[in-house]
């Protein structure tokens, strides 16, 4: 041990409260099926989803992250002043410099550390592993952590084979101490496949945007039916190891909480995993679309509005997307 270093008490961590920021533009299938020219019912045949929600033109992911972290605070019966840390998880946001957290950090009314994280629709499960951390260690009595996301800034609209899927929204959470003994957030599990990562990419980068005229300006595009497969056939190993390592089996969980991809991952990881009915599977992708970091905790709010999961449930929670990236853990929900 370094000279001077304090030892802190054994501690757990866990989630005090959850809040959400749903933009108020609802976009159904006939209008995403005119600009990609897919039609609507083929939309809703292939994703699952019927409508999803879209930013503002003037709405910057740091707007959305504050309108949820206000509501979590809130939820959590936390003040800013006791946030110590300040996680923001996107892959949307346009302006990489100054980082989002900070500025969210400020307009709450906290000086905490701030930073931003980017692990694409993994970010929400890798941002939870490091808050989870910071508590139990001593580093942060209190971790804001948020998810928040304006896919719309980074996908082409016309795009026939991405453009229906995202959408934008943030949901944010507070996790703070609790006994060791009552851990409320399980050991991650998570790993990254580079070699992979064209499968979900940008097409271009913003040096060759500003160096080339006349070029397109760079946006996210999807090898649809090689993220589908890999989706499938890789993370369900990954939900399992998830559950094993939090010391339970998936028929015990009370719900199961993928990234909101498309409603045929959703169900088909659900099918593989063999839960039973009981377990709750979140479908908000439905209403929502994919909004990459924020979806976990959009999924999670919306199955407390309605009832489904109460206080105290546990949850599997499951990200994965672009990178390659995955991520998933067993936690106890607010």
């Amino acid at each position: 041990m370094l000279p001077h270093t304090q030892r802190t008490e054994a501690r757990g961590a866990q989630l005090l409260g959850i809040g959400v920021h749903r933009p108020r533009r609802v976009v159904g299938n006939d209008e995403a099926a005119v600009r990609t020219g897919r039609s609507a019912d083929w939309i809703r045949r292939r994703t699952g989803i019927v409508e999803r929600r879209y930013a503002e033109h003037d709405e910057t992911v740091a707007d959305m992250a504050v309108e949820a972290s206000r509501k979590a605070l809130a939820d959590a019966g936390v003040t800013a002043a006791e946030i110590d840390t300040v996680l923001v998880a996107s892959m949307s946001d346009l302006r990489q410099s100054p980082a989002s957290a900070p500025e969210v950090a400020h307009r709450i009314g906290s000086r905490a550390a701030a930073f931003d994280l980017n692990a694409a629709c993994s970010g929400f499960c890798y941002g939870l592993a490091l808050a989870a951390s910071m508590v139990r260690d001593g580093s942060a009595g209190h971790v804001l952590l948020i998810g928040s996301e304006k896919m719309t800034d980074i996908v082409d609209p016309h795009d026939p084979g991405a453009a229906f899927l995202f959408a934008d929204g943030a949901g944010a959470v507070v996790i703070g101490p609790g006994r060791p003994e009552e851990d409320g957030i399980g050991p991650v599990v998570w790993g990254s496949d580079g070699g992979r990562g064209n499968l979900i990419a940008h097409d271009a980068s913003w040096t060759e945007y500003r160096d080339t005229p006349g070029a397109a300006w760079p946006a996210m595009r999807m090898a649809g039916p090689e993220v589908f497969r890999w989706a499938i056939e890789d993370i369900p190993e990954t939900a399992g190891k998830a559950a094993a390592a939090a010391g339970t089996t998936l028929d015990r969980l009370d719900a199961f909480v993928p990234h909101q991809a498309n409603l045929r991952i959703i169900d088909t990881l659900a099918q593989r995993l063999d839960l039973p009915p009981e377990v709750a599977v979140a479908r908000d992708v439905v209403h929502s679309g994919n909004t990459s970091s924020a979806s976990i905790p959009l999924a999670v709010s919306r199955l407390r509005e309605l009832g489904t999961v109460g206080s105290g449930a546990t949850a599997l929670l499951v990200g994965f997307g672009a990178g390659l990236t995955w991520a998933a853990q067993v936690v106890r929900l607010p």
